[in-house]
């Protein structure tokens, strides 16, 4: 190995060097030339998409799975080196190329032509998809179609954004940053759906989410519960790894009898977990608690649901030591008011789930200097291709 050969990728995918020069596109093994050029190693791989590099959908494409998952554990083992922390990280599950199931998309007229996909990276331009490796097929299939009808609704040099998610009854579309007028953008919108058999469409102007097409109520099964999805609702971005994160928790609760699933959702945990033990759920957006609420009762699962703002009112240790066990699943910002609260709890176990290592390596010192053990962490790598690294971690009273 010389200075020269690239030996980890860093935080936002760049080969590192030995001697610590950052080289874009350039995976572990790879040599960098004097004139600035890579000589590809064994784990440089061709990227399959025509649109690499430039799209902001993938970053890594360039090196194969061994190097992929080994940059997942690394970026979590680097957060937790942060905080003094060392665990057991086991090996990465990584969905598989176009399975995802939930998308962001832009959308932006110019002159007679509607350019549609993820943005470039760090840039506002609009990578126009002629392919993607990451999208479910049915997802990519609904582009070229959505551009006849982005082609009615938006004036020249205006642009929107377009949510895309699979529910049990098809496809979910939401448009925001537009709000069409008129009979005939109505009418275009109904067409459009009709003959794609969408499940729902709906258009958001800046007042929140307004529903144009919707047949019969969207939902998604969670633990073989139907639960109505909000438009625009949080919904884990892959389906195997939903499942693997799952399994890991499931793996972490036991068999507790009772159990507090924290920043909740639609049930992605508490409706699985139902099937055995109680379930108290807490979610800060009300449409996600209210559906979540709504299932539960009419499956007759038990499960109490409270709609809490668990940054501003989080449970205390009282409260929480009370159940079996803990699940938390907070968004990127981490649950640092809630998890200070945790820590102090008498109960057996926590399992926490984060799409963020820098967030939950904070607030995992706070377990830990709470006298918790950092068990195990289960990397997913659901945003194949990304730089987004989602993990379940265990944790258990000392």
């Amino acid at each position: 190995m010389t200075d020269t050969t690239i030996i980890r990728l860093a935080a936002r995918g760049d080969g590192m060097t030995a001697d610590g020069r950052a080289v874009p596109l350039a995976a572990p093994g790879d040599t960098l030339l004097p004139d600035g050029s890579i000589l590809p190693g064994p784990r440089h791989q061709t990227p399959p998409c025509r649109h690499f590099p430039t799209c902001g959908g993938c970053t890594l494409q360039h090196v194969d799975d061994g190097a992929y998952a080994d940059y997942l554990v690394d970026r979590i083992a680097g957060a937790l080196g942060q905080q003094g922390l060392t665990a057991e990280i086991g090996r990465p599950h990584l969905s598989p190329p176009r399975t995802r199931r939930r998308a962001s998309l832009r959308a932006e007229r110019i002159g007679r032509k509607i350019l549609l996909g993820f943005n470039e990276g760090q840039s506002r331009k609009i990578i126009d998809l002629a392919e993607c490796w990451i999208l479910l097929p049915d997802l990519f299939a609904l582009l070229a179609p959505l551009r006849g009808l982005l082609s009615k609704l938006l004036a020249d040099k205006r642009g929107c954004g377009v949510e895309l998610a699979l529910t049990d009854q098809g496809i979910d579309l939401l448009l925001t940053g537009i709000d069409p007028e008129g009979l005939a953008a109505i009418v275009a919108i109904n067409d459009f759906a009709q003959a794609h058999s969408l499940a729902r469409v709906s258009t958001d102007g800046g007042y929140g989410a307004e529903t144009r097409w919707e047949p019969h109520p969207a939902t998604v099964t969670l633990g073989g519960v139907a639960v109505g999805l909000p438009a625009g609702g949080f919904l884990q971005a892959t389906a195997d790894g939903e499942a693997a994160l799952l399994g890991a928790v499931r793996e972490i609760v036991g068999d507790a009898r009772t159990v507090a699933d924290l920043f909740s959702g639609v049930g992605t945990f508490a409706l699985p977990l139902s099937s055995s033990a109680k379930v108290l759920a807490a979610e800060g957006a009300r449409d996600a608690i209210a559906s979540l609420k709504a299932a539960a009762a009419q499956a007759g699962r038990p499960v109490v649901a409270d709609h809490r703002d668990l940054f501003r009112r989080p449970y205390t240790a009282v409260e929480l030591s009370r159940f079996g066990a803990v699940v938390l699943d907070p968004p990127r910002a981490g649950a640092k008011e809630q998890a200070a609260e945790v820590a102090k709890a008498e109960l057996p176990r926590v399992a926490y789930v984060s799409c963020n290592p820098a967030t939950f390596a904070r607030d995992a010192k706070m377990l830990v200097d709470g006298g918790w053990r950092l068990e195990w962490i289960r990397p997913v790598g659901q945003f194949r291709w990304s730089t987004h690294v989602e993990l379940a971690a265990s944790f258990q009273r000392q």
